[in-house]
């Protein structure tokens, strides 16, 4: 879940611990306001481990969570 206070590019993406990009969940211009995503691991097949989302706004704006993924 976030929320943005302008218009902007967003991308949110997910990483494994090595850092190998697994998924691009949002790619795109996004109008202000608040916005849910979500992940289904079993779509990727992955299996139990730690992983990385990333959020990234045009402004340079940028945030990371840590997941643990347990099967």
């Amino acid at each position: 879940q976030y929320a943005i206070s302008s218009r902007q590019f967003v991308t949110l993406k997910v990483y494994d611990v090595l850092g190998k990009e697994i998924a691009t969940l949002v790619n795109e211009e996004k109008s202000a306001g608040e916005y849910k995503v979500e992940f289904n691991a079993s779509k990727y097949k992955l299996s139990s481990g730690v992983y990385f989302s990333e959020l990234k706004m045009k402004g340079g704006n940028s945030s990371r969570i840590k997941m643990v993924l347990i099967k």
